[in-house]
């Protein structure tokens, strides 16, 4: 039988995989960008989203374990996969368009929906409220980094 935080971590991954959805010169056009002097922990980023994602995707575990299969339970469902559709959707959809602007407002809506997730979870599990503060601590910095770098490269809000 397959085991649930074996789907929920599953559905993760192949969600975080549409993050590749970018080509080289999609790359090329955010290595160019100038950065925040603040900016030293650049290459922690990827680890730093990684543990914020696998807290989430904790926090799901522990959601569907308390009350599995539940119309409730589905909600919930539905918004921490919305959370990371809207996480994930930053890197390609910025690098597409090419607008710093546009990942900044992703940003904050990532924020806005964790927020929500987090007040309707706290109510079902403390622990699972708790493993989203990760998230609710990181996604801010990231998108005022990127609003930070829209100042910076106007060219590219």
């Amino acid at each position: 039988m397959i085991k649930s935080w074996m789907v929920i971590g599953g559905i993760v991954l192949v969600v975080a995989l549409a993050a590749n959805l970018i080509t080289p010169s999609d790359r090329q056009w955010f290595k160019r960008l100038q950065r925040p002097r603040w900016l030293t922990f650049e290459a922690a980023i990827p680890i730093i989203w990684t543990v914020v994602f696998v807290c989430g995707a904790w926090s799901a575990y522990i959601i569907w374990e308390r009350n599995p299969n539940t119309n409730t339970t589905w909600v919930l469902m539905g918004l921490y996969l919305l959370l990371e559709i809207v996480t994930i959707a930053y890197t390609p959809v910025m690098f597409k368009l090419r607008s710093l602007q546009v990942g900044t407002l992703i940003g904050g809506t990532g924020f806005t929906i964790c927020i929500i997730l987090a007040i309707t979870v706290l109510t079902v599990s403390g622990w699972a409220a708790l493993l989203l503060v990760p998230y609710l601590l990181w996604s801010p910095i990231g998108t005022y980094t990127t609003w930070q770098m829209m100042q910076i490269n106007p060219q590219d809000a």
